[in-house]
């Protein structure tokens, strides 16, 4: 498999495990709390890499312009709106959903850049959606009772919210493209468009909207796992997203990174003891053949 394409798979991974870490700070900090506080942090981790290593060389005002837009709806927006759903609804329901970022990014092709959408294709968007329907809503099997898999609220709003999450992601991914195509660096990509969302996302909280504010105390603990999590989902993940957008397809870099509803069900089985549902199996195969 060619190197940009490994990056992608990796990139899959990296963020099959971040939902898990990130459930319970999620939980605790609420969705924009934690996001701002994840975000802040890794927007430091990259300006660390970026300085240390030299790599920032001065950015026009066209390449920045994009990333900063695509920062603001793949990450501000996007990211946001992930974790709401993550909360509402669990790491592997959630992640089943912003993998429909895929067939999304190629229906938003053939409608803003004018790309062919084959018959094939548009089979495809229709098993995946049907496959991630039955991640979504199929029997969770044993490890229902775990509180990875307890729903908050009605179902559909979580659903929404995870559909957003989804499009927010592919929508950042076609605007960043033409930029990374041209070899621009991933890590500097990364730091411009994390540190554009985190300020989007403070200045947010800063509004009187008790629904956006943060929800509990930041203790030591809490400190550590989004740390980690955001470590490995931005610093690593991310970057990984952005080096494939260099020398990859926008279609394959997309359903490559988008085989976390597969790699999470494993996580999952080892962290609960507990073996997810053949439904859970079946939904999540048929999502990644349907757009495979």
């Amino acid at each position: 498999m060619p190197l940009h394409e490994l990056a992608a798979l990796a990139a899959a991974f990296c963020w099959a495990i971040t939902g898990m870490l990130s459930k319970d700070s999620a939980d605790a900090l609420g969705p924009f709390g934690f996001n701002r506080l994840r975000e802040g942090m890794v927007t430091a981790m990259l300006a660390v890499i970026v300085v240390a290593t030299g790599r920032w060389h001065g950015v026009g005002y066209d390449d920045f312009s994009r990333l900063a837009l695509s920062g603001i709806i793949g990450i501000f927006i996007g990211d946001t709106m992930l974790y709401v759903a993550l909360v509402r609804m669990g790491p592997r329901r959630s992640g089943a959903l912003f993998s429909l970022n895929a067939p999304i990014a190629a229906l938003l092709g053939w409608v803003v850049l004018g790309e062919d959408l084959s018959i094939r294709a548009l089979a495809g968007v229709f098993l995946t959606t049907c496959g991630v329907a039955m991640a979504v809503l199929g029997r969770t099997g044993r490890a229902g009772g775990h509180r990875f898999e307890a729903v908050h609220g009605p179902i559909w709003a979580a659903v929404g919210f995870g559909l957003v999450a989804a499009t927010g992601q592919a929508a950042g991914s076609l605007i960043a493209r033409p930029v990374m195509a041209t070899g621009f660096d991933p890590y500097v990509a990364s730091l411009i468009r994390v540190g554009v969302a985190v300020t989007c996302i403070t200045a947010l909280m800063a509004l009187p909207i008790p629904a956006i504010q943060q929800r509990g105390r930041i203790t030591a603990r809490l400190l550590g796992m989004t740390a980690l999590s955001g470590f490995i989902a931005m610093v690593v993940g991310m970057t990984l997203l952005m080096f494939a957008l260099q020398g990859g397809y926008v279609g394959i870099v997309s359903t490559l990174s988008a085989l976390s509803p597969i790699l999470i069900l494993p996580a999952i089985w080892a962290v609960t003891g507990e073996r997810p549902s053949a439904v859970s199996w079946l939904g999540a195969l048929l999502r990644c053949w349907g757009w495979g």
